[in-house]
Order: C-alpha cells, then structure tokens, then sequence
C-alpha cells in the first residue's frame, strides 16, 4: 500500500500544533515517535492540524471550544486535558470553558461534566487561574 505524504499539510499542522498545544509538547511527542508511530503522528499532524485547522475559516479559538466540546462528549479525558490546556493558549477564558463544560453536563451527562471540571481545574490550578 502505498502511503501519500503531503508535506505543506504537514508543516501547517505544524506549525497551528505547536501553537496550540506548545511547540515543547509537541516536539516531545514527535521525538518519541518511532518506525510503529511516526505515521500515524505525522499523518495526524496533516491531516488534523495542517486540513482541519489551517484553512483559515474558523479561528483557533473557535475551534479549541469546539474540540473541548466533542472531546469532552467522547469522555477521552487524557486528550480533553492536553485540549484544555491548548484552549487556553488559543485565548479561550475561564468563563468560557465553564460554560462549555455545562453544555457538555448537560448534553452528555452529568458525570461527564464532573469529569470535565475536575481536568479542568487541575489545568486552571496549574496555571495560576484558580
């Protein structure tokens, strides 16, 4: 099977990656990519960050609050958390994220919501914000 590698998808990925989630994290999870992962975290990188990010259209802090709210949905904390965190980056307020884990209470549950405030405050209380 032949695999495509765009390679201007990849750089724009990049570049909006780091942006959001830290060019130190980022640059951490691309070093420990290996033969198993490395196409997976680049594929990722284009097809996620560099197509679904970089087209312009919607404004990373728009898109943050989107992905708190589908990942917050999914229940996949370990990511909620790095999002969080790169929701804040993206100039997303502690109001706001707030606000989305109330939507997220009560459209996925309230179990759900707990779950979102407890990541949340831990990211919050790591920066200072609480």
């Amino acid at each position: 099977m032949a695999v495509t590698f765009d390679e201007d998808l990849f750089v724009l990925g990049l570049d909006q990656r780091k942006a959001t989630l830290g060019a130190d994290y980022v640059e951490k999870n691309l070093a420990a990519a290996d033969d198993f992962t490395r196409p997976f975290q680049e594929a990722m990188t284009a097809w996620c960050w560099g197509f679904g990010w970089g087209d312009g259209v919607i404004d990373a802090k728009t898109r943050s609050m989107m992905n708190l709210s589908m990942i917050g949905a999914l229940g996949k904390m370990h990511e909620w958390e790095i999002h969080c965190k790169g929701a804040l980056n993206n100039g997303v307020s502690v109001e706001e994220i707030r606000a989305i884990i109330h939507v997220i209470g009560i459209y996925c549950g309230v179990p759900q919501g707990l779950e979102c405030f407890r990541v949340a405050r831990k990211v919050l209380e790591e920066r200072g914000l609480l």
